[in-house]
């Protein structure tokens, strides 16, 4: 009878052993196979990093927007106030200093010829060479042709330069001028006018020999 209960007592502790065993088995985890990866792999992910890096910093970057066409700016050329083919000269002047004869508004009878005289001043920084010419450029004409020099002005010489003329037919107020101008047709020098009234009441003016 002890023999039998002894018998079970080890039977018992046996089964305990087991269960205990098999329990302790269960709470220790198998632990997984580790993936291996291939060189490929590693360089497909390297490059796929690196491009991604690349297009989020083009999204942080600032985008630049052009703000239009710039437009260029021109520089202004300095104006040329001389009439096409109307030259002008540099170094000469000539300045008027009075009328001799003929002032302006001197009523002339119709048809009446006259002589108009300026007296005129060389203020430039050139001779006047023998053959410059006084001549017409605008307005009326009075028949007069153009004065050319026989001698040479000096600078700073004083000149009369005359013109003989006729009257219009015509009643009215009239004005011619006249300038300077080198041989070369390149004009200078103040313009001289003469400015006349014909009309029935007119009486001729004053004249002067050439």
């Amino acid at each position: 009878m002890k023999k039998a209960s002894k018998l079970s007592i080890l039977m018992a502790l046996a089964l305990l052993g087991s269960v205990v065993f098999s329990a302790c088995g269960a709470a220790t985890p198998t632990p997984e196979p580790v993936p291996t990866i291939s060189v490929e792999a590693i360089q497909t992910s390297a490059v796929a990093t690196f491009a991604s890096g690349l297009t989020q910093t083009a999204i942080a970057m600032p985008t630049i927007t052009p703000t239009g066409t710039p437009t260029p700016t021109l520089t202004s050329l300095p104006t040329n106030t001389a009439a096409a083919g109307t030259p002008t000269a540099t170094c000469y002047g000539l300045t008027a200093v009075k009328d001799v004869t003929v002032p302006d508004n001197t009523p002339i009878t119709s048809g009446q010829g006259f002589t108009k005289t300026w007296l005129v001043k060389n203020t430039g920084t050139c001779i006047w060479e023998a053959g410059f010419k006084l001549t017409f450029v605008s307005g009326e004409a009075m028949g007069g042709t153009s004065l050319i020099l026989k001698d040479p002005v000096s600078v700073g010489a004083e000149v009369e330069l005359s013109v003989l003329m006729t009257a219009p037919t015509k009643t009215g107020t009239f004005r011619g001028d006249w300038r300077m101008a080198t041989t070369s047709g390149a004009y200078f020098g103040d313009y001289l006018w003469i400015i006349i009234v014909v009309g029935a009441a007119g009486t001729p003016s004053p004249t002067s020999t050439p």
